[in-house]
């Protein structure tokens, strides 16, 4: 018997780690909603690629921190896709419109943060559930360690959004649990690609040398393929136990002790 095709939403799908899982997705034969917010070139690149996979795919646009576009969104794809089995929630807003430390941020970034992360998630999970047939995905990209440090300052904002962002996860998880739709955190490390390449160009090098040398224990940074794979893994049937998980992507970068240099650590 044929299985119907699958429908998803990446939100911030145009590059990065949500193009990266957008292409995983399209492997799978899914065809793909891709979010963009103001680069609607790159959008136009991934659907191009979405589609050299032998999957569909449409462009949506719309701000994330703003409730009604995210409705108006999801109004569009219901009238292109009449379903969705997947929404992967991935969208931020670009480094300087929140990177500010605690004495310092202002309340208009660290409601941008707010906004484009839990809020854009609660809108957002809501948006989809009507859409979605037993058995959906949801997930939320997070950064765990953000979450639940306090050493990168100007990540505050972003930090305690993302921290609620995970909690919503959990419960949004026991609240769609008898539907058989599993909602779930996926924190990647440092990925090449990514929020990585928007920092000084010296800051990208220490970051690359810390990791390569065996911060993360398999030396490379993650890339967006890395991410999308997980996605697509766990979009399987045979995941569908799991769920309400902050589920790390990281080579094993988290499993390293921050009080013990490095050099002790790595053989």
């Amino acid at each position: 018997m044929a299985h119907s095709v699958r429908h998803a939403l990446i939100t911030g799908s145009s590059r990065g780690i949500g193009r990266g899982i957008a292409l995983a997705l399209a492997e799978d034969g899914v065809n793909i909603a891709i979010h963009y917010y103001r680069n609607e070139s790159a959008a136009r690149e991934t659907l191009e690629q979405v589609r050299k996979r032998g999957a569909q795919g449409i462009l949506v646009q719309a701000d994330v921190t703003n409730p009604a576009q995210i409705t108006s969104m999801f109004r569009t794809l219901k009238a292109e896709f009449g379903k969705l089995d997947v929404f992967v929630s991935n969208a931020r807003p670009e480094v300087p419109e929140f990177f500010q430390g605690p004495l310092d941020i202002t309340l208009k970034q660290w409601d941008t943060a707010f906004d484009s992360q839990a809020k854009a998630f609660l809108v957002g999970v809501r948006e989809a559930l009507p859409l979605m047939g037993d058995g959906g995905r949801i997930f939320a990209i997070t950064y765990a360690e953000g979450s639940r440090t306090g050493g990168l300052q100007p990540w505050v904002g972003m930090g305690s959004a993302k921290a609620a962002l995970e909690s919503l996860v959990r419960y949004f998880a026991v609240a769609v649990a008898k539907r058989g739709i599993t909602v779930n955190a996926l924190s990647p490390g440092w990925t090449e690609d990514s929020v990585l390449n928007t920092l000084p160009e010296q800051a990208q090098q220490l970051l690359r040398n810390w990791h390569t040398s065996g911060w993360t224990p398999m030396r490379r940074l993650g890339t967006p393929e890395d991410i999308g794979n997980v996605v697509a893994l766990l979009c399987s049937p045979k995941a569908r136990w799991i769920t309400g998980q902050v589920i790390y992507a990281d080579g094993g970068a988290s499993l390293m002790n921050p009080e013990v240099p490095a050099e002790i650590q790595i053989a």
